[in-house]
Parts: structure tokens; C-alpha cells; sequence
């Protein structure tokens, strides 16, 4: 690991990407601080989720570079990049979990693919469901059987499952409804606090994004047009979009979270 704890842990320098004529990211940087939550945050369109996944090395940039520790992402071809994502954990919108699969063995997957011995699994497995603290019994069903939050719960474990040092959640609570929602989101906030670990969040929702966020970076039209505190979008806009934004968030009232710094 590097000695230098202030160092970005990831990296994005003048990155772009297109889908044909379509110029999803143009000319963005970013950089990850360790034991940092950074939450992506923008309309629909505005190139947030095409962000997350271009650090993740699902998608390739056109132009720029992903640098992971100040080493490029695809330095290291094939393999290095096999060993990054086996260093990060991504929970996808409603958890994306396997049908075929119980939970168990939904969280255990990629550890048990990796030959971990079965105590070391137990362990993990118990330790985990301490901290998402989901019911024991939940582990033994089915994905079609657990309640939405009790899915998101699953594929946070299996996220954590090897203990990695990025964790990445695209839109993870926007399928549960308002209740189980707000319960997650303080969860979540404080799982973060105790890990310690950089966390990268996509959302649509401010209010999500203040709960959660040490650092919120608002995109439109592919680019970031802000990043800072949800001070900073709320009392120093920098663009009239900026403005807008924060106002059509109705739900959030202007005010910053309590105790989530």
C-alpha cells in the first residue's frame, strides 16, 4: 500500500468518452482521497454513471487516463486489471444479485472462486453481517425471497466480501421505497464512518448525497460544473445549473447533514 495517506488513491486526468456521436465525458478530472465518500451526482444523462464506470475499468477512455495509485489502470493489461477489481467492490442498482444463488453463496462467490479456506470464509461471512446487520436466516434464501433492503444488504456484503479499498455504489437505494430508503442511507453513512474506506456513490438526490457525502461532484452535459461540500452547492453556487439543481430538489431543505463529516 503507499505510504502517503494524503495521495489520491484513484484518479481521472482529462478523461473523455463518447458513444458515438454521443460525448458522454468531456475533459474531466477527479481524484479519489482516501477514507473519502465522493458522491456523483447529476441528472439523468449528465455522464455520472459513464464516470463511475470508467474508474471501475469497465469502460476505456478515449482520451486521458485512469491512473489507480498514480499508475495507469490498463498499465498493467489483462491481469493488473484483474487484480484492481479484485482490490475494489461494486454494488450495482437493486444489488444485481445472482437468482441462482442464495444469499451465502452470493456474498461467498468470487471468495470462494479464489479458493479462501472455509474458516476464513465463516469468519468473513459472520463479520459481515454484523456490520449490514442483516438477519442471520436471510443468508440461507434466495434473492426473489429478501425484501429490497435486505437485497442491498446481500450485495453490500458481497461488495466487502474481500475487504477491498474502493467501494463503488451506483444508485444502490433507488429501487426501495421512502422508509427502508432513509434507514439505509443512515446505515450506510455510518458503515462508511467505521470502515474508513474511499467510497465512490452515484445518485440522482441531493439529500442522499448530503447524508452520505464528504465530497459531492455535480455533473451536467458530461462535464463537472462543481465539487465541494453540500455548502458549497447550496450557499456558493457557481452556475445558474448549480442553482437549479438544488432547488428542484425538493425533498432536500437546504441544510447540511449533521454529524456525517
Amino acid at each position: 500500500m503507499d505510504d502517503d495517506q494524503t495521495a489520491p488513491i484513484l484518479r481521472l486526468d482529462a478523461v473523455s468518452k463518447r458513444f458515438g456521436p454521443l460525448a458522454a465525458v468531456q475533459d474531466t478530472s477527479l481524484a479519489l482521497q482516501p477514507r473519502r465518500t465522493t458522491v456523483v451526482i447529476g441528472p439523468s444523462g449528465s455522464g455520472k454513471t459513464t464516470v463511475l464506470r470508467l474508474m471501475l475499468g469497465l469502460l476505456r477512455p478515449d482520451a486521458g487516463r485512469v491512473l489507480h495509485r498514480e499508475r495507469a489502470l490498463d498499465a498493467g493489461g489483462a491481469s493488473g486489471l484483474r487484480q484492481f477489481r479484485c482490490e475494489t467492490g461494486y454494488v450495482v442498482q437493486d444489488g444485481g444479485l445472482f437468482p441462482h444463488l442464495s444469499a451465502v453463496d452470493n456474498v461467498t462467490l468470487l471468495a470462494r472462486h479464489l479458493r479462501w479456506p472455509r474458516a476464513r470464509i465463516a469468519a468473513r461471512v459472520a463479520e459481515l453481517t454484523a456490520l449490514v446487520r442483516l438477519a442471520g436466516d436471510a443468508l440461507a434464501r434466495y434473492p426473489h425471497q429478501l425484501s429490497g433492503g435486505q437485497r442491498q444488504r446481500v450485495a453490500l456484503m458481497r461488495a466487502l466480501m474481500l475487504d477491498p479499498g474502493l467501494l463503488f455504489l451506483d444508485e444502490p437505494l433507488a429501487a426501495l421505497d421512502p422508509l427502508v430508503r432513509a434507514e439505509l442511507q443512515d446505515e450506510l453513512a455510518d458503515i462508511f464512518r467505521r470502515l474508513g474506506k474511499s467510497v465512490v456513490i452515484v445518485t440522482h438526490d441531493l439529500a442522499e448525497a448530503a447524508i452520505l457525502g464528504h465530497v459531492i461532484v455535480l455533473m451536467h452535459d458530461g462535464r463537472i460544473v462543481q465539487q465541494g461540500s453540500i455548502d458549497d452547492l447550496v450557499r456558493r453556487p457557481v452556475t445558474p445549473f448549480v442553482t437549479r439543481f438544488v432547488r428542484a430538489q425538493r425533498r432536500f431543505d437546504g441544510a447540511p447533514a449533521e454529524g456525517r463529516r
